[in-house]
């Protein structure tokens, strides 16, 4: 089936708000872990995760950090106005642009927006140098966002010592809560390190220091990408086909060195939450562009929405090892450490795995598109999997609990 025509209210499931976990465990590897092995279901804790890899595979990590997007201004008459950082503008880099110092843009969506139309906005930083007066303007709006300038003059604060000072790490809205301090430390994998998502790859949130030592222990090798996880992430469908909706564009980073890695492991990998996976499997589309035009930038390695869907392509596909040797010779022709570029795939039923052989992931909402990505995963036998942790006691979403799926 064209995966254009699948209907979402096909993937539906009954969800009350006392089966969303609020709060993590205490003990982060305590969680229950869901086993779905090659159709056979039971239960454990996730501690025990590295008894049911296999010894030698590969897997792969998302080492993202949540940034503290959500900045707060109020204006003389009283109105609060929420700015959320989605990606950035000028610089556009990641790097460059949280160690900016003095002026950014960034796309942003605006809470209460009809409060301001016009005008900056001001706010008083207090960090631990010095006190300044922060600014926003708005620039005008591009797609469904908002271009906005903020300002500050004070040479030794970056941008990034703004958002630890006065930004709110912004936890899911279908929390249904405030932010709390204990967020902070809770809602990152404790493997984060770049910093760019407004969202965690939550599926990485029940890895301890103790498993990751189990892991090495059980002979995993492990690697880490980078995808920096955006808002679009909780974006609902509305559309009653998925031909009508648009999926979010999310910056990804690859080393050369993880490259090499996955061709060691004859480009099969076990992947640690749903960005991985959307990272992993973009990884061979590239290859595939690059096996057509080897001339192609980082921008035009872009990944869009449909395009594993191509069906020439799908008629002569393309090996996963050459996919993953042709981006190796693309970064030697350019002399590169690292691929730098985008993907805005969607993973739907009808869609062929081609890198991804086991994935580790939390319990997703409803009619969502990451329902639609463990569907396809697991050949469409994902009812039974959620009506298993339905009557088993599971806890849903990005603090609950996780599965271990070997399709």
């Amino acid at each position: 089936m064209n995966p254009r025509h699948l209907r979402i209210e096909d993937y539906n499931y009954p969800l009350s708000d006392d089966r969303i976990a609020k709060y993590p465990l205490a003990q982060r590897d305590h969680s229950k872990l869901l086993v779905y092995n090659h159709g056979q279901l039971s239960d454990d804790l996730f501690l025990h995760l590295p008894h049911y890899l296999p010894q030698g595979a590969l897997m792969v990590f998302n080492n993202t950090k949540v940034i503290q997007a959500r900045l707060y201004f109020r204006k003389p008459t009283g109105a609060l106005i929420e700015v959320f950082l989605l990606e950035p503008s000028l610089p556009a880099d990641y790097e460059q642009m949280f160690q900016t110092r003095s002026r950014c843009e960034w796309l942003c969506l605006i809470g209460n927006a009809k409060k301001w139309k016009e005008g900056m906005l001001h706010r008083t930083v207090e960090t631990a140098s010095d006190s300044i007066q922060l600014t926003a303007t708005r620039l005008g709006q591009q797609g469904t966002s908002q271009l906005v300038r903020f300002e500050w003059h004070a040479d030794n604060i970056t941008f990034a010592d703004i958002l630890e000072t006065v930004g709110e790490l912004p936890i899911p809205p279908y929390l249904n809560r405030a932010t709390q301090e204990s967020d902070k430390t809770t809602y990152q994998t404790v493997y984060s390190k770049i910093k760019g998502s407004v969202a965690a790859p939550t599926a990485g949130l029940h890895f301890t220091r103790q498993v990751l030592r189990s892991l090495d222990e059980h002979g995993i090798d492990r690697e880490e990408v980078t995808l920096h996880v955006g808002a679009g992430t909780f974006k609902p469908v509305k559309s009653p086909e998925m031909a009508g909706h648009e999926m979010h564009t999310e910056y990804i980073c690859v080393r050369r060195e993880t490259l090499q890695k996955l061709l060691h492991h004859n480009c099969r990998a076990i992947a640690v939450g749903t960005t991985s996976v959307r990272t992993l499997e973009s990884l061979y589309y590239m290859g595939v562009k690059l096996q057509d035009n080897p001339l192609l930038t980082e921008q035009q390695l872009h990944v869009s929405q449909w395009e594993p869907y191509d069906e020439v392509r799908a008629a002569h596909p393309l090996s996963p090892q050459r996919a993953i040797q042709n981006l190796l010779d693309w970064l030697d022709r350019n002399q590169l450490t690292a691929l730098h570029s985008s993907t805005q795939i969607i993973i739907a039923p009808g869609y062929p795995y081609k890198i991804v052989n086991m994935l580790v992931t939390n319990f997703h909402q409803p009619q969502s598109t990451l329902l639609l990505l463990v569907s396809a995963f697991v050949r469409g036998d994902w009812q039974r999997i959620y009506r298993y942790a339905l009557d088993h006691d599971f806890r849903f979403l990005s603090y609950g609990d996780s599965s271990l799926l070997i399709p």
